[in-house]
């Protein structure tokens, strides 16, 4: 592998990863001012809720981004079950949130639950489980070690073996000279 193909490697991977880290704190950051406006002496503000149910969805796919992010490709073809998976997060965490507060002991139940939490249950808890599974299945022959990189990895690990064999060999009289 030449030194132009490494470098478009890493731009491409640093270019996937950096906005990865960017989104990552940017919601991090908003879920703190989410849960801090919980604790104001005036009550929660209208607007926690919301900023919640945004930056929930936008942390976990940015951690998503950073566990896929490979190569020149970035997340390749997991980018469209990416962005299904943070939309239903968005939409499971936003509907019930859009619902009228009108529900009590003869409301009507969805699958055996108030609408609010089949909502939250079935479309933040099950969808996801059920896509990305299948999603990384289909993309794991591309997305994951080939033998070549395989043999890249032993190979380095074997340079830096021999690196801390070098040292502590090296180290060793001047071990003795301080004894």
């Amino acid at each position: 592998m030449t030194d132009l193909n490494t470098s478009e490697i890493s731009a491409a991977t640093d270019a996937t990863r950096r906005a990865a880290l960017v989104a990552l704190f940017i919601s991090i950051a908003a879920i703190a001012v989410g849960y801090a406006a919980a604790f104001t002496r005036s009550g929660t503000p209208a607007w926690a809720p919301w900023l919640l149910a945004l930056a929930i969805p936008v942390a976990l796919g940015a951690i998503m981004i950073l566990g896929a992010a490979r190569g020149r490709s970035g997340i390749g073809p997991l980018k469209i079950p990416f962005v299904f998976v943070v939309l239903v997060l968005i939409i499971g965490f936003g509907a019930p949130l859009l619902l009228p507060a009108t529900e009590g002991p003869l409301s009507k139940l969805w699958l055996g639950l108030p609408a609010r939490a089949a909502i939250v249950i079935y479309g933040v808890g099950l969808l996801p489980i059920i896509v990305l599974p299948v999603a990384y299945a289909l993309t794991f022959e591309t997305q994951t070690l080939s033998a070549q990189d395989v043999a890249r990895v032993r190979a380095l690990g074997a340079a830096r073996e021999n690196q801390v064999s070098n040292v502590s060999a090296a180290q060793k009289p001047i071990d003795k000279l301080r004894a």
